[in-house]
């Protein structure tokens, strides 16, 4: 039987975790997100300069409307809120509905590092990905030089899939790419057929 995701499927209600809510963005959370999509360290492995406030409510704006997961190219890019502040944000996209693959990334303030926070965030998205969804491939692609997301990759379960050496044009010199992924059985420990 070939694979299939169980869509559509909606992020109704936000996603509650042991210390964060994952939830659609909103234009109340433009100043939080500015305030770590504007930083150079944190934009330095992502595929966009740091933003200005226009930029990022332009964004917000269009990712505040992303909520249903129908088919391929659909995704979220869900705000990750401690406290009542956004701290970041988890970026989920199908890929490939024949192939039930998708797509993980992540962005988190700097002054949120080294307290698990994404770990639990993005460890609540593969949940919903493999368990709910029905995926079998989830993938991470990164900047080998981004060392926190190759760490977080692989406290996630995730494994190095390849490591691609100046595959493309980044910020102006030649860049690597990472690719890491997990599968649905390496989720749920079950050994290979």
């Amino acid at each position: 039987m070939p694979p299939s995701l169980r869509l559509p499927y909606e992020l109704t209600p936000p996603l509650r975790t042991e210390r964060l809510l994952l939830r659609p963005m909103t234009g109340d959370d433009i100043g939080d997100i500015h305030a770590y999509q504007s930083r150079e360290d944190v934009c330095r492995y992502l595929p966009f300069a740091p933003r200005t406030r226009e930029e990022v409510a332009e964004k917000v704006a269009k990712f505040a409307t992303a909520l249903a997961l129908t088919g391929d190219g659909d995704y979220w890019q869900l705000a990750i809120e401690r406290e009542g502040r956004v701290i970041g944000d988890v970026y989920f996209a199908i890929e490939s509905t024949a192939n039930a693959t998708a797509e993980i990334g992540w962005t988190l303030h700097p002054d949120h590092h080294g307290r698990g926070y994404m770990t639990e965030a993005a460890g609540t998205v593969l949940a919903i990905a493999f368990e709910r969804l029905g995926a079998h491939r989830v993938k991470a692609v990164l900047d080998p030089r981004n060392h926190s997301s190759a760490a977080l990759c692989r406290r996630l379960g995730m494994r190095e899939e390849a490591h691609f050496l100046e595959d493309l044009w980044f910020k102006g010199e030649w860049g690597d790419t990472s690719v890491f992924a997990i599968l649905d059985r390496e989720q749920r420990g079950v050994s290979p057929p």
